[in-house]
């Protein structure tokens, strides 16, 4: 399964690669693109890819929901009882594949191929820990640090949120709802083979609050805790200026004083009341019943793949 975003000129190699790897690996197997809403001719050229290989399935969504959400699509359109994902740009080697598929024979329900090493720039580094630090908010475990786009799973996980509906996506979040334990293989990472990353710095940021408060309620925990220090903080200071008055016979002197605990008790307020409306929007969000993603069309299929019952194999 590939979400497919601006990337017309590397299907051709990826598909290529698939060819030579997937017959090796499985009897039965079938790669879905879904082309989430690009700019370029990546439609045209999955369109022509399902034409020349009867294995490729596409499907286009009506505009860009992200790649979470693009990635739920064709998960809930496998056949196959195994589902692996990958980026468009072949930064995921397809021929690390089998050692994926062999870690989730031990017993395990999703595997993740870490990449030994990862080369980003200073903010992309910085907001791609933010982005883990989020997740394993989210996800509620150390895992977290293992995660990565390139990862297979056994079809039967997807159950667990077959209802899900919110238009906020985190495939690695639902995979936790019903499946345990994860695991991870080293594997290799490549360059991009075109292009630069999709994902900003700040686009990160937003991928990491949106986890933060999509998927779990640490952070409403830490307004309350950060609201109960600085009431503590407020009644010690209480306590200094009404001894001071005791012992000294005066007020405390300074308006910078007065000033800065104001600031502060503002500041504190204005987070909790910050984090509270995160958390209200999302509630909003949802009261609005949006889908995760609408399709717009799918490349032609014959009888064979309009079956819906899983099937021993492997969805890519």
């Amino acid at each position: 399964m590939v979400p497919v975003f601006n990337s017309e000129t590397t299907l051709d190699a990826l598909t290529n690669r698939l060819a030579a790897v997937l017959p090796v690996i499985s009897v039965a197997y079938e790669v879905i693109l879904v082309n989430d809403g690009s700019r370029d001719r990546s439609w045209d050229a999955i369109v022509h890819l399902s034409q020349r290989h009867p294995w490729v399935r596409g499907v286009r969504l009506l505009r860009n929901y992200g790649q979470h959400n693009a990635l739920l699509c064709g998960i809930r359109s496998a056949r196959y009882d195994v589902i692996a994902t990958m980026d468009d740009d072949l930064q995921n080697p397809p021929e690390e594949l089998p050692k994926l598929l062999d870690r989730l024979q031990s017993g395990v329900q999703v595997v993740y191929g870490t990449p030994a090493s990862r080369t980003h720039g200073l903010w992309r580094t910085v907001a791609s820990k933010v982005t883990r630090i989020a997740l394993s908010v989210a996800m509620g475990a150390d895992r977290a640090r293992k995660v990565s786009a390139f990862r297979v799973f056994r079809t039967e996980v997807r159950d667990a949120f077959a209802n899900y509906q919110g238009p906020l996506v985190s495939v690695d979040v639902l995979l936790t709802w019903g499946s345990e334990p994860f695991a991870s293989v080293a594997v290799e990472s490549q360059p991009r083979a075109v292009g630069r990353s999709n994902y900003s710095f700040w686009q990160l940021v937003t991928v990491a609050l949106n986890m933060a408060t999509g998927f779990s309620v640490l952070p409403l925990r830490l307004a309350s805790i950060v609201g109960f220090v600085f009431t503590v903080f407020g009644f010690c200071v209480l306590v200094f200026v009404l001894m001071r008055y005791i012992v000294m016979g005066g007020s405390v002197p300074g308006f910078p004083f007065l000033a800065s605990i104001v600031a502060i008790l503002s500041g504190a307020q204005l987070f909790a009341l910050g984090i509270i409306g995160e958390y209200l929007g999302r509630t909003y969000m949802r009261t609005m019943n949006r889908p995760p993603y609408v399709v717009g069309s799918v490349t032609p299929d014959d009888a064979r793949v309009r079956q819906v019952e899983k099937q021993p194999g492997l969805h890519a």
